[in-house]
């Protein structure tokens, strides 16, 4: 039997780059390996200039929720502007860049639903020490 909540310290997650080439790194908050549920959420972080590879999900929709930083999410031919507050939901099927237009590092919580293999492909990846400041962001104790 599952435990009906699972609460977690996030300076505990484990984070990782998927390819050495990648400009964005991941803190591994819920998965299925660790929770057993059909999602993946993580603390995305993007380096100054980072974006991820262009990408698609054909059954999950992904949600980022800009913790700190801004950037620019292209997505069916548009380009959204994003920063600090901001939500953004992309639909399954759609092609997708979020990039780090800022002066510092890009932050996002995000999170897939369902998981789509996602978090096997971070696990996958290279473990990836976690700085102060992404530490901080993470622990919800920087500002703006």
């Amino acid at each position: 039997m599952t435990a009906p909540a699972v609460h977690k310290a996030m300076a505990d997650c484990p984070a990782f780059r998927i390819s050495p080439r990648d400009t964005n790194y991941f803190a591994l908050v819920f998965d299925p390996q660790g929770e057993e549920v059909d999602l993946v959420c993580v603390v995305e972080i993007f380096q100054q200039g980072g974006k991820t590879p262009p990408n698609v999900h054909q059954r999950a929709e992904e949600m980022f929720f800009v913790l700190k930083g801004e950037g620019v999410a292209s997505c069916g031919g548009t380009d959204t502007p994003i920063r600090a507050g901001d939500a953004l939901l992309l639909r399954r099927g759609q092609s997708h860049v979020i990039a780090n237009t800022g002066t510092g590092k890009l932050y996002t919580l995000t999170v897939m639903v369902p998981n789509e293999d996602f978090a096997e492909l971070i696990r996958k990846g290279t473990p990836v020490a976690l700085d102060a400041e992404d530490r901080a962001v993470i622990a919800g104790l920087h500002r703006g």
